[in-house]
């Protein structure tokens, strides 16, 4: 759905396996990791997105910025999220 949105340029996916405190247990569980691509200014659209559909009530979202993006991808990045 971002990528039909175009809200993300990526997204890299893989399963792992976790182990977290919750509600005062400790808890062994799946859980998917997601990595998605897009621009600093669609965020907050894509927090509010992810925080309606997921099925936990309180899921991780660190938003990381590079110290330095390849131009090239760069560019790519910035096309693929145009919202025309």
């Amino acid at each position: 759905m971002l990528l039909k949105l175009k809200l993300i340029a990526c997204a890299n996916y893989w399963p792992a396996e976790s182990v977290y405190r919750w509600q005062n247990k400790i808890v062994n569980g799946r859980e998917v990791v997601l990595i998605l691509k897009t621009r600093k200014n669609y965020y907050k659209k894509i927090e509010g997105l992810i925080k309606k559909m997921h099925s936990d009530e309180t899921p991780c979202l660190l938003k990381i910025m590079p110290a330095q993006v390849e131009p090239d991808y760069l560019a790519w990045l910035k096309r693929e999220t145009r919202i025309i």
